[in-house]
């Protein structure tokens, strides 16, 4: 569960992250930087995403989509958080149909299913007779 506090340095963390490379963080500047910093070619990151080195590319340059199942796959991929790398991929959709909103996305634990009601037990009536 994500709480108010967990939001708040999210938010700080999100607008530090933008001031440092001069722009919002976008899906495909987050992924070079992350295999910046693991130190992979962008063959070894394509492989551990099953992707070519190429799509790669084209995504980390802003210049290809990804939807937010594929998102949440690479994210668990790559040992990530699957609401960050979601969130981004929204967003990127949003700046790209020009509307102004921001996305916000949080994870929750699965919710259980309702349970069958129980049957109510009808007392038994003896018949007058």
């Amino acid at each position: 569960m994500t709480t108010s506090k967990d939001a708040t340095k999210t938010s700080a963390t999100m607008r530090f992250l933008d001031d440092l490379i001069g722009e919002p963080l976008s899906f495909g500047n987050m992924l070079f930087t992350l295999r910046q910093c693991e130190s992979w070619s962008q063959a070894e990151m394509a492989h551990r995403l099953q992707v070519t080195p190429q799509h790669l590319g084209q995504v980390e340059k802003g210049r290809k989509a990804v939807t937010p199942e594929r998102a949440a796959k690479w994210a668990r991929e790559l040992g990530q958080s699957e609401a960050h790398f979601v969130a981004l991929a929204l967003q990127a959709q949003l700046d790209e149909a020009g509307l102004d909103l921001r996305v916000a996305v949080t994870s929750e634990p699965p919710r259980r299913p309702p349970r069958p009601a129980k049957a109510e037990s009808v007392p038994k009536r003896r018949l007058a007779g």
